[in-house]
């Protein structure tokens, strides 16, 4: 630390690239600090630094690291106490998160020790080294973040087990969804609704959500014991209701429940089985060879469907499209909302089909299919509809939104269903199947700009820059963190290759990659990325417009 210290004493009023000087490893009292890259210029990307604390100074109670599940939470618990600790500190910065536990790169427990990752903003007059200043950060506020972010002593054990807790019952319950005929889950009492499109914490004075006794199970959890809620049925599952009544609210709940929250967000109970993909339609987007044919049949002027490519594709074949890609990459439940669905995708009432004949309407409207992917292909799908009644025919529990409050109202569903005939009819022909899986032709894949340097860079949780091309997320809603779209880019990066042979099965690939440890898939020590789903890589892959996806 003296070392340090003398240094940026040394290099004070030089230029900025002098700061590169103190690119290494540095032992300070209790831990090692080191810096991995210095910024060249006060305008670039902070610095970025790492400090190793061993086990036997951080002394972390067994209970926080006795599973891989409490490992993950405990480091995201560390992270968050980084952040808090720091929070007086501008410089020091670090990848947190907000409202869900993700797999981040920040925190790392490793055979050395707690491994914390962090960015630190070397201050400068203009292009001039401050570096007394920057001594003050790395080797007086530094130092004191760290024993109270890291060490035991300093930490509240109470809440990092609570923390523990909480993620740990949060990954029993999804797992034991399966075992009880569910697709979800919401504990009673959960605050579903948000304070804001861009505030994920809980709206203040929001109504808990209650299971109706119909629905209501028992699920266990190691921690938490038994817990009752709201099971969401495997088939299909309708949620309706009138405008600003909640539909939309419980679906998004259940959407981001593949992840897992903190204590106090009011989705700590809330559960999906982690192979749910929410789809929509996405007018403009790039489709790569997809079979639209089981919904979209031959195109006016013979262009066939069974293997779809456009630049830009309207909203029905996108929403085919979505389909098709998350049932190639292994969903087994599918979210729709209607209000950001194709309206001829979804439905085509019996006045429409006495108007314009089926050999002159290309689509076979997904109502016709629901049953099919329940029956033939074990798919379950959770539709929140709130326009149209000739869904209920299909829908085995029916779930009616009613001032934030749930009914269910299944029985009634079928007596209206029975009494009010829709008249139309089913326009499915050729039986149903699961898509085949298409190859990647890895040289497709560029992630060098046009001067040859590697460009992999997230602006945004809903845009990533990949190369030369931009890749728009916004309708990949279950990406949750910008750290998870950085990640994003890391995995199509490893993807690519010059060789011409297509690789095979691209979901499996990128779960296969998804699986190795961060020390593995990182040829940096970089922490300010959180590991996503395959189902979102594989969207992004999809949807970049340079990649080559053939049959």
């Amino acid at each position: 630390m003296d070392q340090l210290a003398a240094t940026l004493e040394r290099i004070d009023g030089r230029g900025y690239k002098a700061y590169r000087d103190i690119e290494g490893r540095h032992p300070f009292p209790g831990f090692t600090l080191a810096i991995d890259k210095a910024q060249a210029d006060p305008f670039a990307a902070p610095s970025r630094a790492r400090v190793v604390v061993p086990w036997e100074v951080a002394d972390l109670p067994d209970s926080a690291v006795n599973n891989p599940v409490r490992r993950r939470a405990t480091r995201d618990y560390l992270a968050r106490a980084f952040q808090q600790a720091a929070a007086s500190v501008r410089a020091l910065q670090i990848d947190a998160g907000a409202q869900t536990v993700l797999d981040r790169s920040a925190v790392l427990l490793t055979d050395a020790g707690v491994e914390v990752r962090f960015t630190v903003a070397l201050p400068a007059r203009g292009r001039t080294i401050l570096g007394r200043q920057a001594a003050e950060i790395l080797c007086r506020h530094l130092p004191q973040v760290v024993r109270a972010a890291v060490h035991a002593e300093s930490l509240d054990l109470a809440e990092l087990e609570r923390h523990c807790a909480v993620v740990e019952d949060q990954v029993a319950l999804r797992k034991a969804l399966e075992d009880h005929g569910l697709v979800a889950f919401v504990g009673d009492g959960a605050i579903l609704p948000r304070r804001s499109g861009v505030d994920e914490r809980p709206l203040e004075a929001a109504l808990p959500l209650h299971a109706p006794e119909s629905l209501r199970v028992t699920l266990t959890a190691p921690n938490a014991g038994a817990v009752t809620g709201m099971g969401i049925r495997q088939g299909i599952t309708l949620v309706v209701g009138g405008g600003f009544h909640g539909k939309s609210t419980l679906l998004n709940a259940l959407q981001f429940g593949v992840y897992d929250h903190i204590p106090g967000d009011g989705r700590e109970q809330v559960v999906t089985t982690t192979s749910a993909v929410k789809i929509r339609a996405e007018d403009g987007r790039a489709v790569h060879q997809v079979d639209l044919s089981p919904y979209i049949r031959e195109l006016p002027f013979g262009k066939r469907t069974d293997a779809f490519t456009t630049e830009l594709a309207s909203g029905s074949t996108s929403q085919a499209a979505a389909l098709q890609e998350s049932l190639e990459a292994g969903a087994q439940v599918l979210l729709v909302d209607e209000d950001t669905s194709a309206t001829n995708f979804m439905i085509r009432d019996r006045r429409m089909q006495a108007l314009v004949a089926h050999s002159a309407e290309p689509i076979t409207p997904f109502v016709d299919r629901i049953r099919e992917l329940r029956d033939r292909l074990g798919i379950s799908t959770l539709l929140v509809m709130g326009g149209s009644g000739d869904y209920l025919d299909a829908a085995d529990t029916v779930i009616q939104m009613h001032d934030y409050a749930a009914y269910d109202v299944t029985t009634r569903a079928h007596e209206v269903a029975a009494q009010y005939h829709t008249g139309r009819q089913a326009e499915h022909q050729e039986p149903l199947t699961l898509p085949a899986g298409r190859r990647l032709k890895a040289a497709s894949l560029c992630p060098e700009n046009r001067s040859g340097k590697r460009k992999l860079q997230a602006r945004g949780r809903e845009t990533l820059l990949f190369g030369q091309e931009t890749i728009d997320l916004r309708a990949v809603e279950q990406l949750v963190d910008v750290s998870q779209t950085r990640a994003i880019g890391l995995l199509l990066a490893h993807l690519s290759g010059s060789s011409d042979a297509p690789l095979t099965d691209p979901p499996e690939r990128l779960a296969a990659l998804l699986e190795q440890p961060w020390s593995q898939l990182l040829a940096r020590p970089d922490g300010d990325l959180a590991r996503p789903r395959h189902f979102e890589a594989m969207a992004a892959l999809n949807r970049l417009r340079s990649a080559r996806l053939v049959r």
